[in-house]
């Protein structure tokens, strides 16, 4: 759907996505990403083309972010005059040997610096010389114009070919001799900005009368929770990777069977995302130790973004809320770490953890959004005593059937999270094809040896493959390119469910 004709307040960002912008800093760039691999080398006019077709449909990917007088209001996105297809479609010669120690090279100089603000939030690089024959695609889209779940959905409708049958989308019509709106002057930009926090008020107040209804019909599970109090309330302590960071970017990945997660799931209880929090849980439990710290006794606090997006919101920003878990790394057997996981996920979403985190951005909505600005942009110059949390783990669903790009299938696709602050590495994952694809970005000043932490990742997987019984599939090469043909692409449209306001960590963003 086209923008003419919206007013300001409907393209008005929301707090959460101010607040993106808000924290953004050089030691904390603030875009979501990917890294898109392929059967084949991308042809890069072709792509180029095929993007501007996919463009009608996603018009907040012609715009800009603008900021009313004083902070007044919220910003909003306004149609970019100077629009520009090759400001955001680049090509990159990989060097040699072409290999994916080179790309993962490249992905960490391309997702160091901060996005350009003056022009659409989102860019694409178009990389070439891989061996084997395959193509990639590193893809950024700023946190302010979407979380995991919207951010995903919109990348595959711009990069992916459209599924049979699929009718185009037309070019967006424009208003004969329509003036543009202007922008909002201050006294309008201070109305909406009143009328924005009584409407966090409305939500605050409904917010809380869910979480009483559940603490009234669940007491047994606010009593179990009491048990943990020491956990859930308690300092964090910090671990070698949390440390103030540089804005120097790595990014390395991995993959996991979604066959063998399902299988150890069966087998240990709970949830896929418990199987992958016990996973990373156990490979940080061992690189605290490779770092000369012990790990008795000690818990790792992990925030995982909760989706709060309807089934049919096709909608762009953010709607998540976060989930933080404590979860114990000194637990040696790996199928008892499971349970531990599980037991403690399930309680917090039970307990409606992450709604008391939407409660508490309420109330911060309630102030007038310049305060917020000042405030957002003052937390990310404070070092506190102690960290809130240690890191970020985000699942996000993606498609279960092949994917295709200009002709070539898609292998891969590898997410990232944002990172800075005093989180020195995050982890994402995505569900692809049968596939559980992690990616690790990290500081590189603050965790040069993220490789070896996503080393203890395979490790703890395999560990817990054995002790669950699971046969683990021998690892494929990478697939030969095909030739170019004319097969059209399967329907994109069959994703694994985004999860709701019920789901657990299965959301995306950071």
């Amino acid at each position: 759907m086209d923008t003419d004709g919206a007013t300001a307040a409907d393209r008005r960002l929301s707090g959460l996505d101010s607040a993106f912008l808000y924290l953004e800093r050089k030691e904390i760039p603030l875009h979501i990403a990917g890294v898109f691999l392929f059967d084949g080398p991308i042809p890069f006019d072709e792509f180029v083309r095929s993007v501007q077709v996919n463009l009608r449909g996603i018009p907040r990917y012609r715009q800009v972010v603008v900021v009313p007088p004083y902070n007044a209001a919220y910003p909003t996105w306004e149609d970019d005059p100077q629009f520009d297809i090759g400001r955001h479609i680049f090509r990159e010669q990989l060097r040699a040997p072409g290999g994916e120690a080179e790309l993962e090279e490249l992905t960490g100089r391309i997702l160091s610096p901060l996005m350009d603000r003056s022009k659409p939030l989102w860019d694409i690089h178009v990389v070439e010389g891989l061996k084997d024959g395959r193509g990639a695609l590193i893809l950024r889209v700023h946190h302010s114009l979407a979380d995991g779940i919207a951010g995903a959905a919109a990348v595959m409708r711009l990069i992916m070919d459209p599924p049979p049958g699929a009718v185009p989308t037309p070019a967006p019509r424009r208003g004969r001799g329509r003036k543009p709106e202007p922008p909002a002057g201050l006294a309008q930009s201070v109305a909406e900005g009143v009328n924005s926090s009584l409407g966090h008020l409305v939500s605050v107040a409904n917010s809380f009368m869910e979480v009483g209804r559940a603490m009234v019909g669940d007491s047994a599970a606010f009593a179990q929770a009491a048990a943990l109090l020491p956990e859930i309330m308690g300092s964090v302590e910090r671990l070698p990777f949390n440390k103030p960071c540089s804005g120097e970017r790595g990014f390395c990945w991995g993959e996991f069977d979604m066959a063998e997660v399902k299988a150890i799931r069966n087998v240990a209880g709970g949830t896929v995302n418990d199987v992958v929090l016990a996973v990373l849980t156990r490979a940080i439990a061992r690189y605290v130790e490779l770092h000369g710290q012990s790990v008795s006794g000690r818990l790792i606090r992990v925030i995982c973004p909760v989706n709060l997006r309807r089934d049919d919101d096709k909608t762009m920003g953010n709607q998540i809320t976060f989930l933080p878990v404590s979860l114990p790394m000194d637990v040696e057997d790996p199928l008892r770490m499971v349970g531990e996981v599980a037991v403690r996920t399930a309680l917090m979403k039970r307990i409606r953890a992450g709604e008391f985190v939407a409660i508490a951005a309420g109330y911060l909505g309630l102030t007038p959004p310049a305060v917020q600005a000042m405030m957002w942009r003052g937390i990310s110059d404070v070092i506190l005593p102690l960290p809130l949390f240690n890191i970020i783990c985000t699942n996000i669903p993606g498609s279960r059937e092949p994917l295709f790009c200009v002709g070539r299938r898609l292998l891969a696709c590898y997410p990232q999270v944002p990172t800075g602050y005093e989180l020195g590495v995050n982890f994402a994952v995505l569900s692809y094809c049968g596939k559980l694809q992690y990616g690790l970005i990290s500081d590189v000043q603050v965790v040069p040896d993220a490789t070896r932490l996503r080393d203890f990742l395979n490790d703890a997987f395999d560990e817990l493959c054995r002790a669950a019984g699971v046969r683990k599939a021998r690892r494929r090469r990478p697939a030969k390119p095909r030739a170019r043909t004319a097969t059209p692409a399967p329907d994109s449209s069959e994703t694994a469910p985004p999860g709701s306001k019920a789901a657990g960590a299965a959301a995306g963003s950071s």
